[in-house]
C-alpha cells in the first residue's frame, strides 16, 4: 500500500566543518558534508532499514549535485526534489568541535533554493504514499510560502490519518520575532501526532520549565505523544495514559552535540512505526542521539541497523 515508510521536507546544505580549532576566519581546511535537520533524519531512518524520502528543491549547481548524490548512496529518495535553475544551494560553516561544546555556526542560505518552497511543490499522491510524515519548524522559518508548504501538507497528512512526528528545531534568526515563531511553531505543533520538544524550546514556546508541563500543553492540543528531550537527564515521554523519565545512554566521549535531536527523532520515530513500546521506542531515541554526538559531522555517526543491534551503550 505505501511507498515510503516515512517522508519529510526542508533544506540540504553542503556543511564545511573546520579540520583544526578556533575562530573560522583563521581556518585553513574544511572537510565537506552534508548538512540539514530534516535530511539527518532521513539519513538515519534509512539507516535503520525503513524506506525513507525527502522533499525539497535545489540549486543547479555543485553543492545541488553533491547533496543528491550523498543521499542517492544513503538511500532516501529524492524522487520529488526540484531542480532550481534560478537560485543556489545553500552552505554553512562549523568551527571543529573537540570537547562536547556547541560549535560556531555560520550560515549562508539567504536565498537558497529551498526557501523558494511552495504548495506547487507539494505532490498529494507522493506523500500520501507514505505512512508517516517527519516535520521541523526550520523549514517553515525559511519563507512565506515555506511556510504554506509546511501547512498545507500537515493537513493533507493529517487529515490521511498519517502519523506526524515535528521537531520544533527553533531557529530564532530565521523569524521575525519571539512571539511570531511561538505562535506559528505552535500552530503547526498541533497538527502533529508526536511532539519533540527540547527542554529549553519548550521553555520558550510554553512558558512551562518542567517537562510535564511541556508535555501537557501539547497534549491539551491534540498530540497523542510528547517526548521532551532533556540532554545528559535523557528524555521524558508522556501519552495520555502512560508517563515515563527514560534515561540517557552513557558515551566514552563527547565529540560534537549536532544532530543528537535529530538522531534521537529518527531512533523514536523509526521504533514507534515498528510498533515497540513507546518507553522502548525513547530507548532507542536515546541510543541512536548518542552514536551522533560521538562524532564530527552531523549524521556521521548515525547507526545501521546492524551497528545498533550490535553495539551495547549502558
Amino acid at each position: 500500500m505505501y511507498t515510503l515508510d516515512s517522508i519529510t521536507f526542508g533544506e540540504a546544505m553542503a556543511l564545511f566543518v573546520a579540520e583544526e580549532p578556533g575562530d573560522l576566519a583563521a581556518v585553513e581546511r574544511f572537510t565537506r558534508r552534508l548538512a540539514g535537520a530534516e535530511t539527518n533524519v532521513a539519513v538515519g531512518l534509512a539507516r535503520l532499514g525503513l524506506r525513507s524520502g525527502w522533499v525539497s528543491r535545489l540549486g543547479r549547481d555543485s553543492f545541488g549535485r553533491f547533496v543528491r548524490a550523498s543521499l542517492a548512496r544513503e538511500g532516501v529518495d529524492c524522487s520529488h526534489v526540484a531542480d532550481d535553475p534560478h537560485h543556489p544551494t545553500g552552505f554553512m560553516l562549523k568551527t571543529k568541535a573537540t570537547d562536547g561544546s556547541d560549535p560556531a555556526i555560520e550560515y549562508f542560505r539567504r536565498g537558497s533554493a529551498a526557501s523558494h518552497l511552495s504548495p506547487l511543490d507539494f505532490d498529494e499522491r507522493h506523500f500520501l504514499g507514505s505512512r508517516h510524515m517527519h516535520a521541523t519548524g526550520i523549514a517553515p522559518a525559511l519563507s512565506p510560502s515555506a511556510m504554506e508548504f509546511a501547512l498545507h501538507a500537515l493537513e493533507v497528512m493529517g487529515r490521511a490519518g498519517r502519523t506526524i512526528s515535528f521537531d520544533p528545531n527553533l531557529r530564532p534568526m530565521l523569524w521575525p520575532s519571539t512571539e511570531v515563531m511561538v505562535e506559528r511553531i505552535n500552530h503547526l505543533a498541533s497538527k502533529a501526532t508526536w511532539v519533540l520538544p527540547g527542554l529549553r524550546e519548550g521553555l520558550v514556546l510554553t512558558g512551562r520549565a518542567e517537562p510535564r508541563d511541556i508535555a501537557a500543553f501539547y497534549l491539551d492540543r491534540g498530540a497523542e505523544l510528547v517526548a521532551v528531550k532533556l540532554g545528559v537527564e535523557g528524555a521524558y515521554v508522556r501519552t495520555p495514559t502512560l508517563e515515563a523519565l527514560v534515561p540517557a545512554v552513557r558515551v566514552p566521549r563527547v565529540v560534537d552535540t549536532v544532530g543528537a535531536g535529530d538522531g534521537f527523532a529518527a531512533g523514536l520515530i523509526s521504533a514507534l512505526l515498528e510498533g515497540l513500546p513507546v518507553e522502548e521506542a525513547v530507548m532507542r531515541g536515546n541510543r541512536v542521539g548518542a552514536f551522533a554526538i560521538q562524532v564530527v559531522g552531523d549524521m556521521d555517526g548515525l547507526p545501521t541497523r546492524a551497528q545498533l543491534d550490535a553495539t551495547v551503550l549502558a
